[in-house]
């Protein structure tokens, strides 16, 4: 059974609201395209293990999809995150697909191998996969078999509503804890926690770039 990786991207314009205080609307969609590369090049490692969707309203994020070969769900209009993943999700179950694994891009410390232990195993018929948050109030990876077997709850306190879920319709469920896919950039605590690992990805160089640990200074406590 081939999994599917969905990945969600929103237009680099409209992402990281929530880091407004320390950077910029351009320093945002820069930090957001480099979370994306990070990720993009992780999975272009898996072409033989997965094929690669990406649901999206942005056009350059698409059009790097396509340079690799990936499909691409153009939005015309985005509600939600578990709304634009949902609706993807349809679309590959009705085309036969058994098991998709939604993988945000922001989180630039995700390896192939990560990603492959993940995708690799047989799937069990009605299971979920979960991977939390660092603090453990989010998904930060959901692997469905099948892909519309609940629907999505991202957003505040997601880890307990998806186990809700999964629970609700009697699934498999496991919980894997992986300290890389843990850590999504959404706000000032995460690039704090983030900088400290001293990885060398492109959305560390470019924080490191725009001096950010200066920056963060006076939000640490």
């Amino acid at each position: 059974m081939k999994t599917t990786i969905l990945v969600p991207v929103k237009d680099q314009a409209k992402a990281k609201e929530r880091m407004a205080p320390l950077l910029t609307a351009e320093e945002r969609s820069r930090i957001a395209w480099a979370m994306f590369e990070d990720v993009a090049e992780e999975l272009a490692a898996l072409a033989a293990t997965a094929d690669v969707v990406l649901v999206t309203d942005s056009g350059p994020a698409a059009e790097k999809a396509r340079r690799m070969s990936w499909r691409v769900l153009w939005e015309t209009e985005q509600i939600s995150e578990s709304a634009s993943v949902d609706s993807a999700s349809a679309i590959l179950a009705q085309e036969g697909v058994e098991a998709v694994l939604r993988l945000p891009a922001d989180l630039p410390l995700v390896r192939r191998e990560d990603l492959r232990e993940m995708v690799e195993p047989p799937r069990v018929p009605c299971s979920a996969l979960l991977v939390p948050s660092w603090d453990r109030l989010g998904t930060n990876a959901v692997l469905r078999t099948p892909p519309q077997l609940f629907p999505s709850r991202f957003g505040h306190n997601s880890l307990v509503l998806h186990m809700q879920e999964a629970l609700r319709v009697q699934a498999f469920l496991r919980i894997v804890e992986n300290p890389r896919m843990a850590l999504d950039l959404d706000d000032v605590s995460d690039l704090q926690r983030f900088i400290e690992t001293r990885c060398d990805t492109k959305t560390y160089r470019l924080l490191f770039k725009l001096g950010i640990e200066k920056r963060l200074a006076p939000h640490v406590r």
